[in-house]
Parts: C-alpha cells; structure tokens; sequence
C-alpha cells in the first residue's frame, strides 16, 4: 500500500501513516516543517516515504511513472477563496486586489479542489472548511461532503469545523470526545505564517485517518 498527502507542510498525516508502516509521500510546493524531505526506513529497510517539493500532480505523475501511485491519498487544498467566512471578499476584495483577481482567485481554487475531488485514486479523502455557493457552483460534479468533523471528537478542546469529501472510505469514527469549545484558531493573531497554523491537521485527527483508513503492511 501506498499513500499520498497533498497540499501539506506540517507532516502530521504523513508521519501518521508512515509510524502504521505505511510508505507515504506528501507534497507541496513549500518544504516541510518537519525537514521530512530525506527518504525515511523502517527497521528492516522497507522505504517509509518522505516530502517531495513540488506541484501536487506533476508529483503524482512522478510516482505513476515509478510504479508508485497511492492506492490512499488526503488532500488539503486551499481554502481561502471557497470557505464560506470569506465570501464576503469576492463583492468587497481586501486592500490590494480587485473584485476580478478575487473570481480569478475562486476559479483557480475551484479547479485545484475539482481535480482532487475526482482524481483516479481508490480511496481519497478531501477536506476543507464550509463552503459559500459560489464555490460548489464552480466545482467540477460538486456533491456534498460525506461529513463534517470537529477537533473535540478526536481528543482537542477546540472548535474548528472541518468537512470532508470521501471516496471510497469510511466517514471517520470519533477517538475521544472531550470538553472545551474553543476556537483558537479563529483568534488567531494576524502575523505571515497565520495561514499555515489555520491549515495545519490535528495530531488526532490525523492519527484517526491513519488507523481507521490504512492496514499496517506488517
């Protein structure tokens, strides 16, 4: 089995998945936070995966072509221009941009969203926050997603509403329901790497993915 995550820095899903000896790969076009660019072995030598830098399909092109295409992949495309709380800025754009880069921006993100959504892939898991209309219209055979899952199902205390688009799987099992509803991640600061700290995937979470979605190949 292999595994593919695309659109993602932090590692947290790929190390998930690789700790179940699973050889996973995640791309992105920026490095890891992790440093995980080196290929990483099991004990007895199996190939565990690593992060390649680069675009997410030219990548996965990559792979086919060595007899590596993921039977697996999770994708976390963008969501700036297709989550509902920021439909407000295709009418009234922020300082800095027009109303037309802002619908050049949402059709870009749409087409990147459309294609993970109906890559050839077995089982493929897409996530993404709530989405405005504007966006569904815009995706390629748009159907809602499959659930929609929150931080303190899966052993954080905080609120963060995440859906998720499945073929192919299982909709995911809650691990450890806990209190506390708090949305850290809307409060954020304002600050360069705001974006990365929203988008980054709960340990929990991604552990959930990794037990609950892959077999261990030992």
């Amino acid at each position: 089995m292999i595994a593919f995550v695309g659109m993602e820095t932090s590692g947290m899903v790929r190390r998930a998945f690789q700790a179940k000896g699973i050889e996973t790969y995640s791309c992105d076009l920026l490095p890891s936070d992790d440093g995980g660019e080196d290929m990483v072995y099991s004990p007895d030598g199996l190939p565990l995966g690593r992060h390649i830098v680069g675009d997410v399909f030219e990548t996965l092109d990559n792979l086919w072509s060595n007899d590596l295409w993921p039977s697996l992949a999770v994708f976390h495309p963008p969501c700036t221009r297709l989550c509902n709380s920021g439909v407000r800025w295709l009418d009234n754009p922020p300082p800095g941009k027009t109303r037309k880069q802002m619908h050049e921006e949402l059709a870009q993100g749409a087409e990147l969203f459309s294609r993970c959504l109906n890559i050839n892939i077995d089982r493929v898991c897409v996530e993404n926050p709530v989405m405005h209309k504007y966006a569904k219209q815009a995706i390629w055979g748009y159907r809602p997603p499959v659930q929609s899952i929150q931080p303190w199902q899966f052993g954080h205390g905080e609120v963060k509403r995440t859906c998720l688009w499945l073929n192919g799987l299982m909709p995911l099992v809650p691990t450890n329901v806990v209190e506390g509803r708090e949305a850290k991640v809307h409060r954020m600061p304002p600050g360069p790497d705001r974006w990365k700290a929203r988008s980054k995937t709960y340990p929990g979470i991604a552990q959930a993915m990794a037990d609950q979605w892959a077999m261990p190949t030992n």
